[in-house]
């Protein structure tokens, strides 16, 4: 699906499809009085009908319009006027993309954008239209042997009568393949999916942008002591992988933010084995090391002015004859021993050595994404991604990031309170701490191995994949890691100026006394 600005009068759009919006009690947005001044009241005497009524999400497609240029028109339900904000605009925007995959419009011209939003700008606007309609047109079909024949919609034009509005679409467009990446490696099954093709992936996606790559085999993890790591492992014949990603967009000196995501290509849970039902899921408990390919995805193809490490933990978790029991106990890299108590959580397992591991990076910050814990599901459904910090800032400006990116986290305790659970009489610390407060604890055991930096968790066990009758891989957090990489790059690219200027100069543009 290929973007592109398009400005001027929306009746005189050439594409296969012109898209305009209408709010509910059949109110006209501006583009549409305009199609419908061109028009002579053919889209006013359409809604008298009743066939749209501007309900949020609904769509209406018209042919042979007079007075447009397009061939076609589709009418937008917006909602309320007055509530038309991030939400409304990304349904509306999903629903009209939805509506032409099906068909048979090729290019289209989305005025949408051009509606004011209440809490939203221009850019934003563009930004989140491709994303949106990349999402909604995405299908993963690579291993149907028939496959759908339809070439479905692969242009779209976005209205703005801003002159650099360019920058917004290139990004959205780099967000979106991103997100692509991260579902379609989620979607592969986990006989295609193994730790050997995670790290092939990290490998091309570093010569596409000429990133460095470095995968490291259970005999160097060894050497390092991952204990924690390998113990998960011994259970599959699967080979472990150590995959770290370097992303070096600003001066070397400059400390890399590292993103650390969970590559469990398949959970069975172990020798404390899951349930058969709906364990075909357990393909996407690697959902934490797509998103950060997919975020290395997207920054790399925004050249954002940034340094990123990925570092992702890949394995297998298989009750096999030489699987870690309940009761073995298992020393880490930092030395720290731990008890297993149950072999079902042995995402923390994993992650805890990548956390020391990324110790020697020394960086500025640390994340890990990790489809952690069923009761974080519990806490906050599929809407939300159970966000807990050892920095306040840290996490202020990932709900921030969430918030614009519209991939929303809710902050979870990190209280010292919680570590009484996961105490053990045998190790320095249990690997579960029973049913009360499951996230919790999850999150205060990996912040035993994150002193040495300020840390996010986020753990996305409800919020990865959709099951039923949408099963799929959803992407996230993609969105939020790329739009918190971005707000922190542009941050310092709009500090540089200023770092550069003599001291004296400095007090003077902000204002401050040297006294």
């Amino acid at each position: 699906m290929e973007f592109s600005t398009v400005a001027g009068a929306p009746e005189k759009s050439r594409s296969d499809c012109l898209v305009i919006g209408v709010f509910e009690g059949s109110e006209l947005s501006e583009p549409a009085r305009q199609v419908d001044k061109a028009s002579k009241g053919f889209v006013s005497g359409i809604l008298k009908h009743g066939d749209l009524e501007g309900r949020l999400g609904t769509t209406l497609l018209l042919h042979d319009v007079p007075g447009i240029a397009a061939k076609r028109l589709l009418l937008v339900g917006l909602g309320k006027r007055a509530e038309f904000g991030a939400r409304a605009y990304r349904d509306a925007v999903r629903a009209a993309v939805r509506t032409l995959s099906e068909g048979g419009s090729a290019s289209a011209a989305l005025y949408l954008s051009r509606i004011p939003l209440q809490d939203r700008d221009g850019g934003w606007a563009l930004l989140h239209g491709v994303a949106v309609a990349r999402e909604a047109g995405y299908r993963f079909d690579r291993l149907k042997s028939k496959k759908n024949g339809r070439k479905g919609l692969g242009r779209i034009a976005l209205h703005t009568d801003d002159a650099d509005a360019g920058a917004s679409v290139e990004r959205g467009a780099a967000l979106a393949e991103g997100v692509s990446l991260a579902k379609d490696l989620g979607n592969l099954p986990g006989n295609i999916c193994t730790p050997t093709y995670l790290a092939k992936q990290a490998q091309d996606l570093a010569r596409r942008h000429k990133l460095e790559c470095q995968v490291l085999d259970e005999r160097e993890m060894g050497k390092l002591g991952m204990g924690a790591l390998l113990g998960v492992a011994r259970g599959t014949r699967e080979p472990a992988r150590l995959i770290v990603l370097h992303y070096r967009g600003a001066a070397r000196k400059d400390r890399p933010v590292a993103l650390v995501g969970k590559g469990i290509t398949f959970d069975t849970g172990g020798i404390s084995i899951k349930p058969s039902a709906e364990m075909d899921e357990m393909k996407y408990d690697m959902s934490g090391a797509g998103s950060v390919l997919g975020t290395f995805e997207a920054i790399a193809r925004m050249k954002l002015p940034i340094n990123v490490v990925g570092i992702i933990p890949a394995c297998e978790n298989m009750p096999g004859g030489n699987a870690i029991k309940p009761g073995d106990i298992v020393t880490s890299m930092s030395g720290q021993t731990i008890e297993i108590l149950n072999t079902d959580a042995e995402g923390r397992l994993v992650l805890c050595d990548a956390l020391t591991y990324a110790e020697r990076f020394e960086p500025d910050t640390v994340i890990d994404i990790a489809t952690l814990t069923g009761a974080c599901v519990i806490a906050l459904g599929s809407v939300a991604t159970g966000l807990y910090s050892n920095d306040d800032t840290l996490a202020h400006d990932l709900l921030e990031a969430g918030q614009l990116s519209w991939d929303r986290a809710w902050q979870m305790p990190l209280w010292s309170d919680y570590d009484e659970q996961i105490k053990s009489p045998f190790a320095d610390v249990a690997n579960v701490g029973g049913r009360p407060a499951g996230s919790v604890t999850a999150a205060c055991f990996l912040a035993r191995f994150a002193h040495k930096f300020k840390w996010a968790h986020l753990d996305i066990a409800g919020t990865a994949w959709r099951s039923g009758k949408e099963k799929g891989s959803t992407g996230r957090p993609v969105p939020l890691l790329t739009t918190f990489l971005m707000q922190r790059a542009d941050a310092a690219k709009a500090l540089a100026p200023l770092a550069k200027k003599p001291a004296a100069a400095r007090k003077r543009r902000t204002g401050r006394s040297s006294r």
